[in-house]
């Protein structure tokens, strides 16, 4: 007889939750993690410019926003505020809003004497980039909450692409890729196939099976990258639909 103390074996789709969903998090706010380096990284990739963002929209000028960017993410650090982060709370990305305000709060209450820096060390972020993706948003239209959520979201649909056009680099697929990836969020009847087919000197039917497969793939690789910072699987449906809601 099994013994009743033992607990069950997770199911094949929750283990694999369990890997991912806000332990990004976690080894983020312990450097003596084995994945902290990578954590950082991932957290710092996706949150960095829906911050920088909202300051801007908030009035800061580009300079004071790339110094308050660097600023806060060497303060969270140094500080091991990610530690206090918890899962319960809600979103991760609420989490670290709630915390650039009141780190901003603070920054107006005193005179910064440091250069810019401050002999800390510094994230390699491309302000430049940044600066031209701003430029480019709607943003008179926009408050400064609305402005980080949807900068958020086409950051995480950019890593998206990011990561599925890396897979189909590396299977010899590129140019399949370069000419399905633009209709990804169309709709079946929106989708020139023939056209597609004589580009690519392969059947119709091909063009069909291999869009089933690239956007099948695509929703995977979303669903992953939203997995990483929320708090339980039944909460990614409802990240994904904030998240297109963020774009309209």
């Amino acid at each position: 007889m099994a013994n009743k103390s033992e607990k069950p074996n997770p199911s094949p789709k929750m283990a694999r939750f369990t890997t991912t969903h806000w332990s990004v998090v976690r080894a983020a706010g312990h450097p003596a993690s084995a994945n902290y380096r990578q954590a950082l990284e991932t957290l710092c990739r996706t949150y960095w410019f829906p911050l920088y963002a909202y300051m801007r929209r908030h009035g800061y000028e580009r300079h004071d926003a790339e110094d308050y960017t660097q600023e806060f993410f060497a303060r969270l650090l140094d500080k091991h505020a990610l530690q206090v982060a918890d899962p319960k709370q809600g979103r991760f990305r609420s989490f670290l809003l709630g915390a650039l305000k009141h780190f901003l709060a603070n920054e107006r209450d005193r005179i910064r004497a440091k250069k810019r820096g401050g002999g800390r060390r510094t994230l390699s972020l491309d302000f430049e980039e940044a600066e031209g993706k701003y430029t480019l948003e709607p943003v008179e239209r926009l408050t400064p909450e609305k402005v980080f959520e949807r900068s958020w979201a086409l950051t995480v649909l950019e890593r998206t692409m990011n990561r599925l056009q890396a897979e189909a680099t590396s299977t010899n697929k590129q140019e399949l890729f370069a000419h399905l990836k633009s209709h990804l969020t169309s709709n079946k009847r929106s989708i020139p196939y023939s056209k597609l087919a004589d580009k690519l000197n392969i059947s119709e039917g091909a063009v069909k099976v291999a869009m089933h497969r690239l956007k099948k793939r695509y929703r995977k690789m979303l669903h992953d990258e939203i997995a990483q910072t929320v708090a339980s699987e039944d909460q990614v449906e409802q990240e994904i639909r904030d998240l297109f809601a963020a774009l309209t």
